[in-house]
């Protein structure tokens, strides 16, 4: 069984304290885990322990808000059949689209990443608990772990994650497994990752766990 929290990795690109120039007044950690991995139940297991969290799928969310200079952007790019009739954006349509379209995909990335980026480090300077947890899917596969200054990844093995999303959303097994190939592999999340939080067990042994990892980040120094 994988220990709760691992030691440091050396060389990791999510550490280091990347974000010591950008004005934080708390310890950033970033956390992150794949679809199913019970990310978002440790961050409100974080929440319940007094910790303020910032949520980059928030983030995405706001920045192509009705009004946003961005969802003119992409409407504009990908015609108005990605708008829905409130004015929103058809998010399903556009996945459809980048998924089957990398250039595509890298125009989208290109446009959003930055705004979001922007969104996520407003909210970081604005928070004031002891550490800020700054919640990503997509930590290492962005540029986002360059704001904390340590890193949780959520794991568990993937048969059971593939189980655990299927039960969540009633998607079937093999579209839950193209979301996992198109994102970082398992190993190399673990690799870059600071802290590993074992999720393959209860929700109770997880709040333990959750626990200790709190105890041990209100330990560090900014």
């Amino acid at each position: 069984m994988k220990s709760t929290v691992s030691t440091p990795n050396s060389g990791s690109g999510s550490s280091s304290g990347s974000s010591s120039g950008s004005g934080f007044s708390s310890l950033i950690i970033g956390l992150t885990g794949g679809i199913g991995s019970g990310k978002s139940t440790v961050a409100e297991a974080f929440r319940q322990l007094g910790i303020e969290t910032v949520d980059a799928d928030q983030a995405s969310r706001a920045v192509v808000e009705p009004g946003m200079p961005a969802l003119a952007a992409i409407s504009a790019q990908f015609g108005s059949q990605i708008i829905q009739a409130d004015g929103s954006l058809d998010r399903a349509a556009l996945r459809q689209i980048i998924f089957t379209d990398p250039a595509q995909k890298l125009w989208l990335e290109s446009l959003l990443h930055p705004l979001i980026r922007d969104w996520i480090i407003e909210q970081l300077k604005a928070a004031t608990s002891p550490y800020v947890i700054l919640e990503s899917p997509l930590l290492f596969e962005t540029d986002q772990h360059q704001l904390v200054h340590k890193t949780v990844l959520v794991d568990l093995p993937e048969a059971l994650q593939i189980e655990r999303a299927c039960a969540r959303d009633g998607n079937q097994a093999d579209q839950i497994q193209r979301i996992i190939d198109a994102q970082m592999p398992r190993v190399e999340k673990l690799s870059r990752a600071d802290i590993v939080l074992d999720n393959s067990e209860s929700l109770d042994t997880l709040a333990a766990r959750v626990t200790a990892v709190h105890q041990t980040l209100l330990s560090l120094p900014l």
